[in-house]
């Protein structure tokens, strides 16, 4: 029994490394949950509401976990029965009425009720018994690469893969009332979770994604219920051991499970393993989910997804009688599945050695049963490993254009979040998106009174974007800075640009500096450690520049903004010490040719030779890009015709990232018409 603990023990420390830690997991949930409430406190009615939802929102980095989103019109909601129709305006909200009498558990018919402009709903409309009900196969397919050009319907969701990672979009509707047919749920519930998260997630609603029970007499119209938001919630009320335990779950299934057969690996997924953590709970089948147990919580789960295989029922957490085997776990398979598994619950424990993330950490005890592991989480991470963290997760919140008439409410939200109860990891994010939105304001003020002509409207306009450029570099980051530098590129202030940006190159130096995940533990801590976050992020922290692709920040980029924009990409990243070259080089060509050439220099140098410090493998196409239009600019016609196709030709050339190819082959095409062969 001891040995057992201290096996426990280890595989906690194990999964804190490979899982994160409990606080490194609340900085993902909470800088994660602050972005969605700023979103929808910008968000018009006639809008699309996005959430992050499945591993990447309750909290895990695992790699090759693809990203889950659910978006859904803002101005149309479905009600549960009539009576709830008084709570909302008709006049700006499209109702639907959730229609589950003919449908098997979990699902049901959306009956449209009022009329609506969206076009998607109306395209998906069909008749059955005189009403009006949306089909689900139809707004499926209509959907499917809204958000991602290209997409493939796989399930409820438009799937592909971006740079290397895959995504699954699903385009759903949403409802502020409970489903009916999951309220036996509720009283469930008496010793988890709280009645406190219970009342949270009734009063939350629920989902509706666009597919149908492949045996229901409605299969193409009919809509099944979704408990993201609850899940989450469930997910988020767990202690870290039980989050640990749906983690090893996630790895076991991967590396294990699914590696028995061709036949079996496609029948459990990661959702499976969620509602086993979630019935194990619930069941009260461990008194104590703690490190010292870690491992008898797996082999609770486990065992329970072995007797639901072996009756091949899996009961959906919300809604029992949905069986989520139905259809995928019967027959033979169900059969060959069960004796797999059967062959791993015999082997004891010891299956575990056969997960090649999990080995190692069992293994050190089997050698040395004495071994006692560490399970204070205060001790298995650093100052700097939480400030890493809560870079990489913030920096995420950025603002995108925003209509100036509507700049004022967007104000307004900050104000009212500024003032409400906000945990340190939120605040920061909400910093980083205030800054984020400055930037954007700036640049979007300039763009709309330089063409008027009106001198005294310019130099307002100019006075207020360098006023709201400094506010953000106050309390942004280092790399903040070179947005003051292209503003005065952008207006001809070469001089003043070259000032902030020798400034910014100073910073940009110290041997201290965050930019991304790289850094020097131990300078950046002699260097900051201990200081306040708006000391560090000023002094140390350094980040990539967003150019919003809907206005001009830099005219030379204008073609790869418009190329992006074309296949819907609305952001150009570009790696911070790329841009620095890039706005020196540009600036120098008015002042010294000399020193122009030398940031030229440099310029290919970092692109040529960098090994992913400076430029992650995603942001090679516009990193390559930027040099070729440098080199065109000087008439190295050469030089640019290979850096253009070095662009092309990036470790993902089949899934590009920035979307910028239009405007790489219609540069190759310019220059090979100038020097007459390819």
């Amino acid at each position: 029994c001891e040995g057992l603990e201290h096996m426990s023990e280890s595989v906690f420390v194990g999964l804190c490394n490979i899982m994160g830690t409990s606080q490194q997991v609340a900085i993902r949930r909470e800088t994660q949950d602050i972005r969605e409430m700023l979103d929808r406190r910008m968000m018009p009615n006639d809008g699309m509401i996005a959430m992050a939802s499945g591993s990447f929102r309750e909290g895990f980095r695992l790699q090759e976990s693809d990203l889950d989103f659910m978006y859904w019109p803002n101005n149309l909601r479905v009600i549960m029965d009539m009576s709830q129709s008084e709570y909302y305006n008709t006049a700006n909200t499209t109702l639907i009425l959730s229609d589950s009498s003919e449908s098997p558990p979990g699902f049901t018919l959306h009956q449209l009720l009022t009329p609506t402009t969206n076009r998607y709903v109306r395209s998906a409309c069909v008749r059955m018994n005189d009403r009006v009900y949306i089909s689900s196969s139809i707004y499926r397919g209509l959907t499917c690469s809204i958000v991602e050009p290209n997409s493939t319907v796989h399930g409820p969701c438009g799937s592909g893969v971006r740079g290397t990672v895959e995504y699954d979009h699903a385009h759903c509707f949403v409802s502020d009332f409970w489903p009916v047919s999951a309220s036996s749920w509720i009283d469930r519930c008496h010793s988890w979770p709280d009645p406190e998260i219970v009342n949270n997630i009734v009063r939350n609603g629920c989902h509706f994604v666009a597919i149908g029970h492949p045996l229901g007499p409605h299969e193409h119209e009919e809509w099944r219920i979704s408990f993201s938001k609850a899940e989450y919630k469930l997910v988020s009320s767990m202690n870290h051991c039980q989050f640990l335990t749906y983690g090893l779950l996630k790895l076991f299934l991967k590396e294990v499970m699914n590696q028995q057969s061709e036949e079996t690996n496609k029948l459990l997924c990661s959702y499976h393993m969620k509602t086993t953590v979630f019935w194990a709970i619930q069941q009260n089948t461990l008194p104590q989910w703690c490190p010292q147990n870690l491992l008898a919580g797996f082999w609770v789960c486990f065992k329970l997804l072995l007797r639901w295989v072996y009756e091949g029922v899996c009961p959906n957490f919300f809604i029992p009688q949905n069986n989520l085997f139905l259809t995928k776990v019967h027959g033979s398979a169900q059969n060959r599945l069960f004796l797999q598994l059967h062959e791993l619950y015999k082997k004891g424990l010891a299956c575990l050695l056969q997960s090649s993330s999990i080995r190692s950490y069992i293994i050190d005890v089997l050698c040395n049963s004495r071994l006692s592991m560490c399970t204070d989480e205060s001790m298995m991470r650093c100052e700097v490993d939480y400030d890493v963290e809560l870079v990489m997760e913030s920096s995420k919140a950025a603002a995108h254009r925003v209509d100036l008439f509507v700049l004022p409410k967007v104000i307004h939200a900050i104000e009212q979040l500024v003032d409400s109860p906000l945990t340190h990891y939120q605040l920061v994010t909400l910093q980083r998106f205030t800054a984020s939105l400055f930037q954007c304001t700036a640049f979007q003020l300039h763009n709309m009174y330089t063409n008027t002509g009106v001198n005294k409207q310019m130099y307002i306009a100019d006075k207020m974007s360098c006023h709201m450029l400094k506010l953000a570099a106050k309390f942004g980051c280092v790399s903040d800075m070179l947005y003051i530098a292209m503003h005065y590129y952008k207006t001809l202030r070469y001089r003043e640009a070259l000032s902030v940006i020798e400034m910014t190159k100073v910073k940009l130096a110290q041997p201290y500096l965050m930019y991304r995940e790289h850094v020097d533990r131990e300078r950046y801590t002699e260097a900051v450690g201990g200081q306040s976050w708006s000391t560090k992020i000023r002094q140390a922290v350094a980040w990539d520049i967003r150019l919003g692709n809907r206005m001009c920040y830099i005219s030379e980029l204008i073609p790869e903004q418009q190329s992006a924009l074309q296949n819907r990409d609305s952001t150009l990243d570009i790696p911070v010490f790329v841009m620095l070259h890039f706005l020196e080089f540009l600036c120098y060509r008015h002042i010294d040719t000399t020193l122009s050439q030398a940031a030229l220099d440099e310029l290919e140098v970092l692109v040529h030779h960098d090994q992913g410090r400076y430029i992650q493998d995603l942001f090679r196409d516009i990193s390559w890009e930027i040099l070729g239009i440098c080199q065109q600019i000087t008439g190295n016609l050469q030089a640019a015709l290979y850096s253009y196709k070095q662009s092309l030709s990036t470790p993902y050339p089949q899934y590009p990232f920035h979307k910028i190819q239009t405007a790489t082959h219609k540069r190759i095409h310019d220059i090979v018409g100038t020097t007459s062969h390819y």
